[in-house]
């Protein structure tokens, strides 16, 4: 432990009172106080307007970006509505075009229908026409032929009007009109029991070769074929009601 003289710190103390100060023999250095604070107040004042512009701008850049946000945000829900929109456009332009493939598909059926329907008809027709073609010509030629058949029996009359006039009017005989193309020859007289008694035929002129189809009272059928036949040799219609005549009379023996 370090003991202090009181005498030595006694005199120290005279001796400090007569001597110098070190503070007075210290060189004497101005530090520009006010200075540094002036400039300290405008680094203040310039920091502190940077701080506000700062701030006003990140308030700027915060609304700024609120306002983008809300306008991304406002063209998302637009960009929605018009995808909703587009896809409704879709849904009606799908069944659209489905209703337009169906109705399409039902006139190709009906065109395919109404083709084949017209080519039935067409060759219907066709054959109508080739049918009608060859039926004018049979008439054409059936035609003909009765006019040939009907200048014959229109010469014949010349022949055969003397002849049947007397059988009419002497031997009991009336032609009564049949048919088409048919004449009905009536003999009365020829039954020798029954004087009054009736006997007829039909004799049917529609073709080249005659026919009698019916004949009462009735007689052998090869009878009628013969004396028919040889009508149609030789023509001689008044041979012929003579020889038919003969026929009934024998019938009726």
């Amino acid at each position: 432990m370090t003991t202090f003289e009181p005498s030595l710190s006694t005199s120290l103390r005279a001796s400090s009172h007569d001597a110098p100060s070190m503070a007075d023999q210290l060189p004497s250095i101005n530090f520009g106080f006010d200075d540094l604070r002036s400039r300290m107040n405008q680094f203040t004042t310039r920091f502190d307007d940077f701080i506000e512009k700062g701030r006003r701008r990140v308030l700027e850049e915060r609304n700024q970006f609120r306002m983008n946000v809300a306008e991304v945000q406002e063209d998302q829900r637009t960009k929605k509505r018009s995808i909703e929109i587009l896809s409704l456009q879709q849904t009606a332009h799908s069944s659209t075009l489905a209703k337009e493939a169906a109705e399409t598909n039902e006139m190709r059926t009906a065109i395919s229908t109404l083709t084949a329907t017209r080519d039935e008809r067409l060759a219907h027709r066709d054959s109508l026409r080739t049918q009608i073609a060859s039926l004018q010509k049979s008439i054409a030629a059936r035609r003909d032929a009765q006019l040939k058949h009907k200048r014959y029996l229109d010469g014949q009359a010349r022949y055969n009007e003397p002849e049947l006039d007397f059988w009419e009017n002497y031997l009991g005989l009336r032609i009564e009109g049949g048919k088409e193309d048919t004449l009905k020859f009536v003999y009365s007289n020829v039954c020798e029991r029954e004087w009054e008694r009736e006997a007829w035929f039909v004799l049917d002129t529609s073709e080249r070769e005659y026919k009698v189809p019916e004949a009462r009272p009735k007689v052998e059928g090869e009878e009628i074929e013969r004396v028919v036949e040889r009508l149609n040799e030789d023509r001689d219609l008044a041979g012929f009601l003579r020889r038919m005549r003969e026929v009934f009379v024998e019938a009726l023996k």
